[in-house]
């Protein structure tokens, strides 16, 4: 378990339009960070992180001081099971969950991202020390989230006037990767 607590003189802050960034207020950030790892058996392991923390924006009007994009919560955890040491093959597996918490995106805190958890997974066989073969399976549950947001004004061509809303880029749909591992 960790607590960390940092103070930054000033924070890029992203600008939508230029796609660019500037500087910003100074902030304040604190938090907490676990980090949990369970061995029940030579070839299996159980891990958690966690993380929690706060940033705000230091002499500003009270109210404004979130700092967009920050997150809050960060959640990750899984279970991979493997050959045991000293066993040269064998399968091998994992499953994964990523989770982020919602997110201020403005400076009040009156918009905010919607929470983004995706499960990934690994399956494979160990033929020897150099050779592998790997499925790695994103997105299984198929979760139609954004890996991250923003808020801003934007104006599409046929618009009358800009519009402000929230612009995301998309997680990866679900897909899958097979691989062939040589080492040397």
């Amino acid at each position: 378990m960790t607590g960390w607590y940092l103070g930054f003189d000033s924070e890029l802050i992203y600008v939508g339009d230029s796609g660019s960034t500037e500087v910003g207020p100074a902030t304040r950030r604190a938090g907490v960070e676990i980090t949990n790892y369970v061995y029940p058996n030579p070839w299996m392991a159980l891990d958690a992180d966690l993380s929690f923390s706060r940033a705000r924006f230091i002499d500003v009007p009270a109210g404004e001081d979130f700092v967009p994009g920050a997150l809050n919560r960060v959640i990750s955890g899984g279970i991979s099971v493997n050959p045991p040491a000293g066993v040269s093959a064998g399968p091998f597996g994992s499953l994964r969950i990523r989770h982020f918490g919602p997110r201020a995106l403005v400076e009040d805190n009156s918009v905010k991202s919607k929470s983004t958890s995706i499960v990934n997974g690994e399956a494979g066989y160990k033929f020897s020390d150099r050779i592998r073969v790997r499925l790695e399976a994103f997105n299984l549950l198929d979760s139609k989230v954004s890996d991250i947001d923003y808020f801003f004004e934007s104006r599409l061509r046929d618009e009358p006037a800009p519009v402000e809303d929230i612009h995301f880029h998309a997680a990866i749909p679900r897909s899958a990767r097979l691989a062939l591992q040589v080492s040397f």
